[in-house]
């Protein structure tokens, strides 16, 4: 068996389709493995804690969670609700999504967003004109969790409308993350 973490992927609200970052990191590396939601465009939040929990146990040796949208908001609850989240290395948390805000009825189960700081080093990566958070807002959310911030630029919501291909300054975000979290993988959470 490896030694290398498996990657797991955590799609937002509707999935993430094949031209998305997150499908061409999960194509062109078998280390990652997209974590399937039983209900992609009506999403339960108890549902997509426990695929989380399930793909977690699965794994069976360290994790990273790759997360983007909605997927990062089910980080946060997932965090949250354990007290065991030692098998979890570190997130990039990409365009967390504002659903405190967002006025889309499929999402108020999600509602409120949690601020408890992740007991895991993290990223949160946003993008000045993204229409489902603000900058503001996505710093805010870091500083709450812990999380180092990375203001991307005018990247909309750093998905597949925003042009990105394989989005490589993203895995060089990545690969940050991995190298602070060590190979113990327990960094301080924020830590630079």
């Amino acid at each position: 068996m490896s030694d290398a973490p498996v990657h797991l992927v955590l799609p937002g609200y509707q999935n993430s389709g094949p031209e998305h970052w997150q499908s061409r990191w999960e194509a062109a590396d078998p280390g990652f493995v997209r974590v399937q939601q039983a209900d992609w465009d009506e999403p339960q939040l108890a549902d997509w804690v426990a695929g989380l929990d399930r793909a977690v146990a699965a794994a069976g040796r360290p994790v990273v969670l790759v997360a983007h949208s909605l997927g990062c908001i089910t980080v946060a609850h997932w965090a949250a609700g354990r007290t065991d989240t030692a098998g979890v290395l570190g997130a990039l948390l990409v365009a967390p999504a504002d659903i405190d805000t967002a006025e889309v009825p499929e999402l108020y189960g999600f509602r409120p967003v949690p601020l408890q700081p992740l007991p895991f080093p993290s990223t949160v990566v946003a993008s000045s004109d993204d229409p489902w958070c603000t900058i503001e807002r996505a710093a805010a959310f870091a500083a709450a969790w812990g999380s180092q911030f990375v203001g991307a630029g005018a990247l909309g919501h750093i998905n597949s409308d925003s042009g990105l291909g394989d989005w490589p300054e993203g895995r060089t975000l990545l690969a940050d993350l991995v190298g602070r979290a060590g190979p113990g993988g327990r960094a301080r959470r924020g830590q630079a």
